[in-house]
């Protein structure tokens, strides 16, 4: 007996039944972190370019507050892209860590393609970003400006505008922001160090080590983690390392699998509480110290002239949706994977467009890399801000066109006919589904015998009637 065939593996294939409740909870998370984003960008913008609190927010921005004896005396805004930052990477350490051990990237051959697509889609902005301010005799010093992407914002556009599209390409568009969080960091790691401190290395390294030994013995207590945590923080920043990565390395240290008896693991119990803090107020709170710069006509313009601007710009827009869409493409023409018969390279295109809303990250990556010339800092931050506006629109013009496409196959999918609260969809290849699919078919059947023969029952008897509706002309008299 020959052994059977082997189904090749489909792109963006539908997604288990857990895996796209997943996904559905992360985009209604990831909707109401992006709103509060946008909220806290229009404010900083509006605060920035009115005349009269344009000083107040200039003052506030750079006051300073902070220990000077723990070289901790830092301006708000400095405060707000080490420290409160520190608590988005933290979740992002958790998602990846939970992909890494639950999700699409515990399988090399499935990680394959969010990996190829955020690693596409941070070479192609920087190549065009270097090109263009290259040509331009500018400085390329912010070549890692566009490589980054916003989770928060990216899905919650996918989340209003996207609403009918297939939740595999929603989880694709999740998993590559995982993945460029990750690459991201390493490049801050990398590239935005300098003069290593050995001794708060050192320190920050031992307190990592003492982190991990306490979860591993099953140590439990916020007073315990907070603290340290804080700590670490604290001499990873003296170290000269960005701080932001203490954030990280401790979300990867949690476990996010789950053992016998919970319901869930530390990982999503912790992300579940800390989410909020994140989402609601350090992200917001640093977007509302960074993005406000000042926008006028002679601004703008200089988004569009200056090198280094216009190639922020087109790393967003151009290089981001070329290099996450022909990353996919690539993987799917050289490897097994081959996009799903549901769907278009059109929808991929469109999903791809969606990369190049950079905001948190590249304004943090803009700060570091122009961290000596404040004029190029606020003319690379409207560059992100115009970039990730362009990215937007453009989105949302080719989602709303795809969207259409896919309502009717949406209602397909939540189809539910035997009310067991599972898909029809995901039934396919369960007996017990089709047997309760043919009870309700054969009782809906015997319904219909019943009127058939009641219905045909009246008709006979109202024919039978002298002077009935059968013997009735409806011609004059």
């Amino acid at each position: 007996m020959s052994a059977p065939t082997p189904t090749p593996r489909k792109a963006f294939d539908r997604l288990t039944l857990p895996e796209r409740n997943f996904v559905a909870d992360a985009l209604r998370t990831e909707t109401v972190g992006g709103v509060l984003l946008l909220l806290a960008a229009v404010a900083a913008l509006v605060w920035a370019n009115i005349p009269a609190l344009h000083d107040s927010y200039e003052s506030v921005s750079h006051w300073h507050v902070g220990p000077a004896s723990l070289g901790l005396n830092l301006s708000v805004a400095h405060w707000a892209a080490d420290g409160l930052l520190a608590v988005f990477f933290f979740v992002a350490g958790i998602e990846l860590k939970r992909e890494l051990v639950a999700g699409d990237l515990r399988d090399p051959k499935a990680a394959a393609l969010p990996v190829a697509a955020a690693l596409c889609g941070m070479i192609a902005p920087a190549l065009v970003y270097t090109l263009t301010s290259g040509a331009g005799g500018g400085s390329l010093a912010g070549w890692a400006v566009p490589t980054a992407t916003d989770i928060a914002f990216a899905l919650a556009v996918l989340a209003v505008i996207g609403t009918s599209l297939p939740s595999a390409l929603r989880a694709f568009l999740l998993t590559l922001a995982v993945v460029d969080d990750l690459f991201a960091i390493l490049i801050i790691a990398v590239f935005f160090t300098d003069g290593l401190n050995f001794a708060a290395l050192g320190g920050a390294v031992a307190g990592l080590v003492v982190f991990w030994l306490l979860l591993r013995r099953r140590v439990r207590g916020w007073y315990v983690y907070v603290p340290l945590a804080v700590v670490i923080w604290g001499l990873m920043y003296n170290s000269g390392v960005h701080a932001t990565i203490a954030g990280v390395a401790m979300g990867l240290m949690l476990r996010c699998h789950r053992e016998e008896g919970e319901e869930q693991s530390p990982g999503e119990r912790i992300e579940h509480r800390v989410r909020p803090l994140s989402a609601g107020l350090a992200v917001p709170l640093f977007a509302l110290f960074s993005a406000g710069v000042a926008v006028s006509g002679d601004a703008l313009a200089k988004v569009f002239t200056q090198p280094e601007t216009l190639g922020v710009v087109l790393g967003l827009v151009v290089g981001k949706t070329l290099g996450v869409f022909g990353g996919t493409w690539l993987t799917s023409r050289f490897t097994r994977a081959s996009l799903s018969d549901d769907l278009e390279w059109a929808d991929v295109f469109a999903v791809a467009t969606l990369a190049g809303i950079g905001f948190t990250v590249s304004l943090l990556i803009g700060e570091l890399a122009f961290e000596d010339d404040a004029a190029m800092t606020d003319s690379v931050k409207a560059a992100v801000l115009a970039g990730s506006l362009i990215a937007t629109v453009l989105a949302t013009v080719l989602l709303k066109i795809r969207n259409a496409r896919y309502r009717r196959l949406a209602d397909e999918e939540e189809r539910d006919e035997d009310q067991d609260g599972v898909p029809d969809v995901y039934e396919q290849d369960d007996p017990a589904y089709h047997l309760r699919m043919a009870e309700i078919l054969e009782k809906k059947a015997a319904e219909h015998r019943r009127l058939a023969r009641e219905k045909a029952a009246a008709r006979d008897a109202l024919a039978q009637v002298p002077g009935g509706a059968g013997d009735r002309h409806d011609g004059p008299a």
